[in-house]
């Protein structure tokens, strides 16, 4: 499988199954569709054409008015040696591994140790965080339970994730430290290492808050939404107010003091601001190089939700954000643009590849009451209500069903170019729109495959500026 696209003056080829990035000439991106069909089987086996060694006449005369018999022929004979070195037209390698290790141990922990918010945000996924089952906040003995969960449950995985989520965990920050401080405590008797990220809107951000989460977790999401109109407008304080102002001196000093610990503003795009790149823009001027700028998944009726009606406006948009950090890379500053990042050299593992964040199998989230969700976007559907901490209960059904949830077992997925780099998109998404997790939904798949290109796109410009 191949896939082909252009970014202004160069031609790029991807081969699907083993990564490879070709730049190719004019000639070669005009009859590459028509030479695919003339490569068999692929591997040790040198591939051949049906006509052996002669460029195939049919190909010839379909372009003979555009190029040359040479110019063609010499196309062919080049894509054929690539293809006799399996670097196109290459053999899916992927698929027997689909149901390798399919009863993974748990090794990320999702705690929503808040199911409160001091934020409105009319986007939130969460029902204005409390997820639609009531305002409250996790205990430590919840929280601690949780951790002895994530141990029981993560045998031969030294390295454990846990996120502190809500709502907004700095609401139950007490209960944040006790779990951190219990954990730790377990890592020489269990032999693990535990990861710690917090996601926060930074209301409540202070000298002391800014300290412990600097000095303890290994990372941190700093949500805001760009431009102060923007983020206003979305992200209200519950007086109607907005909180732009608020949090914007909070993350910089946040981030001033962080030094070269890992973080991220992450801000959320609409239909009412399809000019995105402008608050990415506003974000890095304002001093953060570090930034994810996500579209919203939302019910078409709302007015501020994306459509497909709205995929080449979007488009448009990345690639004007390309040519902008483009820029700003020439002037010789750095910014890292979340979803332009991509390794073309390795990339991540197979399984990573063909399940992605792994929710309900590898990767769980717990509530303040105890129950067990496959993810975060999961939370109150009692259909994927997992267990409960607290009677020590756990589906291993709907573990296996999550665990069966790979681009081969997603229709749309299996002949998609983008398979193995989006891992068949997110699962709550699938299900919120499609009423099925195997169910790939095509506005969130429309936009990862513009931002792969342009990933791919802004690689190949980096290596392209250290050769010069």
């Amino acid at each position: 499988m191949i896939h082909k696209f252009k970014a202004r003056d160069l031609n790029i080829l991807l081969d699907v199954n083993n990564g490879g990035v070709h730049l190719i000439d004019d000639v070669t991106y005009d009859i590459i569709d028509a030479i695919e069909p003339y490569f068999q089987e692929m591997g040790s086996d040198a591939p051949m054409a049906k006509e052996g060694s002669t460029c195939p006449e049919e190909i010839i005369e379909q372009f003979k008015d555009k190029y040359t018999r040479e110019e063609i022929c010499e196309s062919f004979e080049e894509v054929r040696g690539l293809a006799a070195e399996d670097l196109l037209f290459s053999k899916d390698q992927y698929e027997k591994y689909a149901n390798t290790a399919v009863d993974s141990p748990i090794k990320s922990l999702c705690l929503n140790i808040s199911h409160d918010c001091n934020m409105r945000c009319k986007y939130c996924f969460a029902s204005t965080g409390d997820f639609g089952t009531g305002r409250k906040l996790m205990s430590y003995e919840i929280g601690k339970a949780a951790i002895d969960f994530l141990l029981e449950r993560s045998p031969n995985r030294p390295n454990l994730d846990v996120d502190f989520f809500g709502g907004e965990p700095l609401m139950n920050f007490e209960v944040v430290k006790q779990v951190v401080e219990y954990a730790r405590s377990k890592e020489k008797e269990y032999g693990k290492n535990f990861r710690f990220t917090i996601t926060t809107n930074g209301l409540l951000l202070n000298d002391e808050k800014i300290d412990y989460i600097n000095e303890n977790m290994d990372n941190v999401v700093l949500s805001i939404d760009g431009r102060k109109e923007v983020n206003d407008n979305m992200r209200p304080l519950p007086n109607g107010k907005g909180s732009y102002d608020i949090i914007i001196k909070n993350f910089k000093k946040l981030v001033e003091k962080r030094g070269d610990k890992e973080y991220y503003v992450r801000g959320t795009y609409t239909r009412n601001n399809l000019d995105f790149a402008n608050d990415i823009l506003s974000l890095y001027n304002e001093g953060f190089d570090q930034i994810s700028v996500e579209p919203v998944m939302e019910d078409p009726s709302m007015d501020y939700a994306i459509t497909e009606k709205d995929l080449d406006r979007i488009n448009e948009e990345y690639d004007r954000l390309m040519d902008e950090i483009t820029a700003i890379k020439e002037g010789g500053k750095f910014i890292n643009f979340f979803h332009f990042m991509i390794d073309l050299d390795q990339g991540p593992c197979i399984i990573k590849r063909l399940r992605g964040c792994g929710s309900g199998n590898e990767y769980v989230c717990v509530t303040p009451d105890g129950e067990i969700y496959p993810c975060h976007q999961f939370v109150g559907k009692k259909e994927f209500l997992m267990g409960n901490i607290l009677d020590n209960t756990f589906d291993e059904d709907i573990k296996k069903v999550f665990s069966k949830a790979h681009v081969y077992s997603k229709p749309k997925c299996q002949k998609c170019w983008a398979k193995y780099y989006c891992s068949g998109g997110c699962n709550a998404n699938n299900y919120n729109f499609n009423g099925d997790i195997l169910d790939s939904y095509d506005v969130a798949c429309g936009i990862q495959k513009k931002r792969l290109e342009a990933a791919i796109i802004m690689k190949i410009r980096d290596m392209l500026k250290e050769e010069e």
